[in-house]
C-alpha cells in the first residue's frame, strides 16, 4: 500500500459499510485493508476540517482481522501527517476512556462489536464525541481523493488497561458486602480486563470463556440472544451465585442473569441504575432509553421521581441525547449502558458491571428482589428478521403508515405500534440487513395476537419473520 500522489483518486469503497453510527462490513469482501487505509486518510482530513489538532488513539478488539486493518489504518493516518497513539488490543470502552486521559484529537476502535467473526469495522470519535450520521457520510466523501501531507506522522504505544481498571475501582469504591458472580466474556475483548477488574472489586468470581479468542469458539458474544446465555445461566444455578454478567465481543454491552438464572434484560438493568442515581442525586432528571424498551421502564422511572425520555436506538444517538438533556444515565434494551453521572458519558459494560455490583451489595436483597415491584409484562426478546438493506427502511415507513390507520404509532425510531394493552415494534437495524421486532403485552395471549397481526402484515410485504 502506498500513500498516493497529489490529486489522485482513491479506489471506490462500498458505501453500504458507512452506516448510521459506525463503519462495518465483511472482512475481505466490502471491508478491506484498502478501505481501512482510505478511512485513515479521510479521518485525518476530517479532523483538520474541524480544527482538531493532535494524535489519534487507535485500538482494536481481538478479532484476527484486526491486525491487518490496524496496520492499514495507521498507515492512512500517518501518511496524512497525523500521529498515532496505539493502545493495542482493548475493549471499545477502554478506547473511549483513553480519549479523556491521553492528549488526543480523536480515536478509532477497530471492532466488529457483536457481529459474527467474519465482520469487522470502525467506531470513530472526534474529540470524545462519537462520529455518526452526516459525519460518517462526510468521511465517506473524503475517502474519494488522496491528498498528500507535508509530514509523516509518528506511532507510539501506550498501555492503558491497568490505568483504566484503577479508575473504575476508584469510582466504584469498596463493595458493602461480598458477592458471588459468574462472568462470561464470550472469548471477546472483555477477557483482557475481566479477571483484573473483578478480583480487585473483591468479588468471588467464576470465569467462563475469559480467554481472549476472536474466533469465539464457545458461543457468539451477543448477550441479547438467550442461547448465548445458556452456559452463564447453568453456572449461576450450579454455583448458587448472586448473579451472572456477560459481555459482548467488544465489552460495550452488558448481559445480566439473576440468582435464579432468570435473564434481566437491558431495560430492567436500567431501572436499577435509574433508581440508584435518582435516589442519590435528586428527582426530576431525565433518564433516556431506546424505543425497544418495556413499558415497565418509564413506569419505574416516574415512580423513582425521574422523567422518562424515549429515543432512537444507537450508541451515538443515545449519547448525543444524553449530553443534550444533561441526563445522568441512559440505556438500551441491547445492553448499552451510558453513565454521565460518575463517569465520562459513554457506554461501558465493564464499568456498568462494577456499578451494578455496588448497587446490589448495598441492598439487603437478592437481585430479583430489587425488581419484584416492577409491573410484569409478557414480552419477546429482540427478534431479528432478514431484510435487504435496500428494503428495510421502506418496509418500516410502510408499517408506520399502515398501522397508523387504526393505532397510535410512535415513529421516534421505526414504528412502535400501540395497541392499548400492549405494543409491537418494527425498526430497521443500522448495522445489519435485518429488521428488529419486539412485542409486549399484559398477557401471553394478547402478545400472541399483537405479534400475529404485525407479522401477518410483514409476510404480505415479502418479509418472513
Amino acid at each position: 500500500m502506498s500513500s498516493g500522489t497529489s490529486g489522485s483518486v482513491a479506489p471506490a469503497l462500498a458505501q453500504g459499510i458507512f452506516r448510521q453510527y459506525d463503519i462495518r462490513g465483511i472482512v475481505d469482501a466490502d471491508l478491506t485493508t484498502e478501505a481501512a487505509l482510505a478511512v485513515g486518510r479521510a479521518f485525518a482530513r476530517l479532523l483538520a476540517e474541524q480544527g482538531r489538532v493532535g494524535p489519534v488513539v487507535v485500538g482494536r478488539d481481538n478479532r484476527p482481522s484486526g491486525d491487518a486493518l490496524r496496520a492499514a489504518m495507521v498507515e492512512g493516518l500517518t501518511t496524512s501527517g497525523v500521529d498515532v497513539i496505539d493502545i493495542g488490543v482493548v475493549p471499545t470502552p477502554v478506547m473511549y476512556w483513553s480519549l479523556h486521559h491521553l492528549p488526543a484529537a480523536g480515536g478509532i476502535q477497530i471492532t466488529g462489536s457483536h457481529n459474527p467473526p467474519e465482520y469487522n469495522g470502525f467506531k470513530l470519535c472526534v474529540g470524545t464525541a462519537s462520529l455518526h450520521g452526516a459525519g460518517i457520510q462526510r468521511l465517506y466523501a473524503l475517502t474519494r481523493d488522496v491528498v498528500p501531507a507535508e509530514r509523516v506522522g509518528t506511532v507510539r504505544q501506550e498501555v492503558v488497561i491497568d490505568r483504566y481498571v484503577d479508575d473504575v475501582i476508584a469510582r466504584t469504591g469498596r463493595l458493602a458486602r461480598p458477592l458471588r458472580v459468574v462472568v462470561d466474556c464470550g472469548n471477546g475483548a472483555g477477557a483482557l480486563v475481566a479477571e483484573q477488574l473483578f478480583s480487585r472489586l473483591g468479588v468471588q468470581a467464576t470465569y467462563l470463556f475469559c480467554e481472549s479468542d476472536g474466533t469465539f469458539p464457545n458461543h457468539h458474544p451477543d448477550p441479547t440472544v438467550p442461547e448465548n446465555l445458556r452456559d452463564l445461566i447453568a453456572t449461576v444455578r450450579r454455583e448458587g451465585a448472586d448473579l451472572g454478567i456477560a459481555f459482548d465481543g467488544d465489552a460495550d454491552r452488558i448481559g445480566v442473569v439473576d440468582e435464579h438464572g432468570g435473564i434481566v434484560w437491558g431495560d430492567h438493568v436500567l431501572i436499577l441504575y435509574a433508581r440508584d442515581v435518582l435516589a442519590r442525586t435528586g428527582a426530576g432528571q431525565p433518564i433516556i432509553f431506546d424505543v425497544k424498551c418495556s413499558q415497565a421502564l418509564p413506569w419505574a422511572i416516574e415512580q423513582a421521581g425521574g422523567t422518562p425520555v424515549m429515543w432512537k436506538t444507537g450508541h451515538s444517538l443515545i449519547k448525543d441525547k444524553m449530553h443534550e438533556l444533561r441526563a445522568p444515565i441512559a440505556g438500551e434494551m441491547s445492553g448499552h449502558m451510558f453513565f454521565q453521572e460518575g463517569f465520562y458519558g459513554h457506554d461501558d459494560a465493564m464499568y456498568g458491571a462494577a456499578r451494578l455490583l455496588r448497587i446490589l451489595a448495598a441492598e439487603n436483597a437478592p437481585l430479583s428482589g430489587l425488581l419484584a415491584d416492577v409491573p410484569h409484562f409478557v414480552s419477546t426478546p429482540e427478534l431479528r428478521v432478514d431484510c435487504p438493506d435496500e428494503r428495510k427502511f421502506e418496509i418500516v415507513a410502510a408499517a408506520a403508515e399502515h398501522f397508523a390507520r387504526e393505532h397510535e404509532v410512535i415513529e421516534v425510531d421505526g414504528a412502535r405500534v400501540l395497541y392499548g394493552d400492549g405494543w409491537g415494534l418494527v425498526r430497521a437495524s443500522n448495522t445489519q440487513p435485518i429488521l428488529v421486532l419486539r412485542f409486549e403485552a399484559l398477557t401471553q395471549a394478547r402478545l400472541d395476537e399483537i405479534r400475529a397481526d404485525m407479522e401477518s402484515w410483514l409476510r404480505e410485504q415479502g418479509v418472513t419473520p
